[in-house]
């Protein structure tokens, strides 16, 4: 690298929307810095691994790379390069200072809360020479600070609204790494989704660790609900579709239910995970809502939005699960229908209630629970994306595909689809009639006019 050349840096990403999110603010500010983003880890003069705390896997996974980071950075520094390394995100929030003492190579340590501050501490770790932990929970100074223009890579766009969760469920490792809920300013998220519009997107995704506890200030000091932050961003001129993600039963409010019913711009997809069918494992996961509520829930929403597709999430062998527990969640399944859903094997995660309750399950016994869950629910989906079939649905176009003259977009129930089609349809939507469903995607073709 001659004295001329910009610094890179190597951004990888694990884990949920929200952390893509902070990555590409990240990457914002440090574009602002004068950085520019390689693929090439040897040719990094900063690396950041953007981590996930939610399973124990995701977290191995970080110090796998970790080690292959440090031998990368040896050999830089053999040849006069120097490399800051940087672990961001919830394992950095979670285990802090244990990061460093288990990998040296490490120099910075840096939570969700403090991004805004990325481009000072970088600088402090050359000048210090040592190691830095920053995990304080400033959540509004980091929004407030992080005043980067936004840059549009895909014309579906994420704009984080709400972090942190006070629910407090016993397998969640949330409340530690995130804090308390903080919810954004209206006036300051409909700022940043005017400029994301501009700059290209056309469907914008609202993100929150519990997205439907939104209780942002409005223009009037007042507490808006989701309801209201969608309502007005309904108005903004080239944003043709809203989502959420992800949300908690116990605040599915009316007015957002009604919002399904009476926004276009709002798309009938909802992400509402439940975790398990069974009462007894919901009241040790301390999710505060009953199978029976779940489901009436589900049965208001569809009375309101009758074609919406409904997603969510499953742990499969929580502490002291048993058959009945496992057939009582399979029996919530069959009973509500799902588009998708993501399905896991429990996972202890230390610190949260959850890893030392007793009558942790046998994981050969969570693996055959998981595929028969997994069977069902799939089946479900196959299901879904059978019903589109000979269909016409709006699809807007997100990127090219891997073939030649393929383009690949998404169906209001966030259904993957395959066109192949002339000219350029990247951030356009048409309409497509649908002629083959699998489970994982649709393929089709374009309507005539």
């Amino acid at each position: 690298m001659t004295q001329s050349e910009p610094k890179a840096y190597y951004l990888k990403t694990f884990g949920c929307q929200m952390n893509v999110y902070d990555s590409e603010r990240m990457a914002e500010a440090l574009a602002r810095q004068g950085y520019r983003e390689t693929t090439e880890l040897d040719r990094a003069d900063l690396v950041i691994l953007n981590t996930c705390h939610i399973r124990e896997k995701a977290a191995e996974k970080v110090y796998s790379d970790l080690g292959r980071i440090r031998d990368v950075k040896i050999a830089r520094a053999k040849d006069g390069r120097e490399t800051v390394v940087a672990v961001a995100g919830c394992v950095a929030q979670a285990e802090g200072e244990e990061i460093t003492t288990r990998q040296p190579a490490v120099d910075l340590v840096i939570g969700p809360q403090s991004y805004h501050r990325l481009p000072e501490l970088i600088a402090r770790t050359t000048t210090a020479r040592t190691h830095i932990v920053e995990t304080e929970f400033p959540g509004e100074e980091k929004f407030a600070r992080m005043k980067a223009p936004r840059r549009v890579s895909s014309p579906s766009a994420f704009l984080t609204v709400q972090e942190g969760c006070d629910k407090f469920c016993t397998f969640c490792v949330v409340p530690y790494t995130r804090g308390a809920e903080f919810s954004r300013p209206v006036a300051k998220i409909d700022a940043e989704a005017r400029e994301l519009v501009e700059a290209g997107a056309r469907e914008i995704v609202l993100l929150g660790q519990n997205v439907n506890a939104y209780h942002g200030e409005d223009l009037r000091g007042r507490s808006a609900s989701l309801a209201d932050l969608i309502a007005r961003l309904a108005r903004i001129a080239g944003l043709e579709r809203i989502r959420y993600m992800t949300s908690h039963p116990r605040d599915m409010s009316d007015d957002l239910i009604a919002a399904h019913a009476d926004i276009p711009q709002l798309m009938p997809f909802l992400h509402l995970p439940v975790q398990s069918g069974s009462d007894r494992i919901l009241a040790k996961m301390n999710r505060k809502h009953t199978a029976a509520e779940y489901i009436d829930l589900v049965a208001r929403i569809r009375k309101a939005r009758p074609d919406i597709a409904l997603s969510s999430d499953f742990i499969v062998g929580f502490p002291g699960e048993t058959d009945q527990d496992a057939e009582d969640t399979i029996d919530l399944i069959e009973a509500v229908g799902f588009a998708q859903a993501f399905s896991f094997k429990y996972s202890p995660r230390p610190g949260t209630p959850a890893a030392g309750h007793d009558g942790q399950v046998d994981d050969a016994v969570k693996s055959e629970r998981l595929l028969r869950l997994q069977a069902v629910l799939e089946a479900q989906q196959l299901a879904f994306n059978a019903q589109s079939l000979g269909g016409v649905l709006p699809v807007l176009f997100e990127r090219k595909g891997r073939e030649p003259g393929e383009f690949v977009g998404r169906t209001p129930y966030l259904q993957l689809i395959r066109v192949a089609a002339d000219g350029e349809l990247v951030g356009t939507t048409a309409d497509v009639v649908v002629n083959d469903a699998r489970r994982v995607s649709l393929s089709g073709v374009i309507a005539e006019a």
